[in-house]
């Protein structure tokens, strides 16, 4: 039987920002795969790529402050980098849809919820009849309590968690077949969070669409993720089933995240990963993961370790790394 193809497949994507003299490599080779119907996170801190991969799957990041992108991206077995503006605007939205973290900031104040949810719906190009019930299905879609008045309120007047509820009603205006949710939980309390990763759970069973969930929290992605890919300064430094990497990492910075993750039967301070990532334009030699890493030798300090299979679908770049 012939394995299908990913619905995403993404091959050596390099985005450098900046001028070409001292560009600011934020993605640096970086290859992952979505299959159909699933849900693989992008993990790492703050800085370290995770967001600037997914705006260049769809071009949304303008040149400048791109000075340079190449690599390969096919969607639905569709070549789709290298297309022009008009090409990637029929993906964008329609195809591949986006949740951005902090809802507040990404809805318009001066118009109301329904309105805005209303024009998603219009420029998704489907044939909905009545667009006012297809917002009203939406809203209910993604629980909201009674859509028919809650459409009428301005963002401000929701909460963060009924606001983030409206983007994702608003993703889901075209059908999309891969949801990008890109930190969707980070401006909400716990409660909130646990809440909106069920929705989104349920929302990916009964659309059948995939998801790439943006996170650095190795802990919300236990329960949702079917494959991890950790991310550090602009580089996959592991990559595996969740089951799997979360059970036995290999990479020390994989082991430093999940350490992070607070816990109940924690006793005392939450560890944390010494120093901090590099800077752009001072850059390490050998693994960019060095100057933090305990294991690190001179061996690591001189070259840069490859991304290799460990078998069991498992991949690591690391010269040390753990058993």
């Amino acid at each position: 039987m012939q394995k299908q193809e990913p619905l995403l497949d993404v091959s050596n994507l390099r985005t450098w920002l900046g001028s070409r003299k001292a560009p600011i490599r934020a993605v640096d080779g970086v290859s992952f795969s979505v299959a159909h119907r699933t849900t693989v996170a992008l993990v790492g801190e703050s800085g370290c790529g995770k967001s600037v991969t997914a705006l260049s799957l769809t071009g949304l990041i303008p040149r400048p402050p791109v000075c340079e992108m190449s690599g390969t991206i096919r969607f639905d077995g569709r070549t789709v980098s290298g297309l022009d503006a008009r090409g990637l605007a029929s993906i964008r939205g329609r195809h591949i849809a986006y949740v951005f973290q902090e809802p507040g900031s990404a809805l318009n104040p001066v118009f109301r919820v329904g309105a805005q949810i209303e024009e998603s719906v219009r420029l998704s190009g489907r044939d909905v009849g009545s667009v006012r019930e297809e917002v009203v299905r939406l809203m209910q879609l993604v629980g909201l309590p009674d859509p028919e008045r809650r459409r009428l309120s301005y963002p401000h007047e929701l909460s963060g968690g009924m606001q983030q509820r409206v983007m994702i009603a608003m993703a889901l205006a075209s059908e999309p077949r891969l949801l990008v949710a890109d930190e969707p939980t980070t401006a909400l309390d716990v409660t909130i969070q646990a809440q909106i990763m069920e929705l989104l759970r349920m929302l990916q069973d009964q659309l059948g669409m995939s998801m790439l969930l943006i996170t650095h929290n190795l802990g919300l992605v236990a329960d949702t993720a079917h494959r991890v890919y950790v991310m550090y300064a602009g580089q996959i430094v592991e990559s595996g089933p969740t089951e799997s990497v979360l059970a036995h990492p290999l990479h020390p910075y994989t082991r430093g995240l999940m350490d992070a993750v607070p816990r109940l039967d924690t006793i005392g301070r939450m560890l944390g990963i010494p120093g901090q990532l590099p800077r752009a334009d001072e850059r390490p030699t050998g693994c960019l993961f060095a100057p933090r890493c305990p294991r690190a030798d001179d061996r690591c300090r001189e070259r840069l370790p490859d991304l290799e299979s460990r078998g069991d679908d498992r991949a690591v770049r690391c010269i040390h790394p753990l058993e």
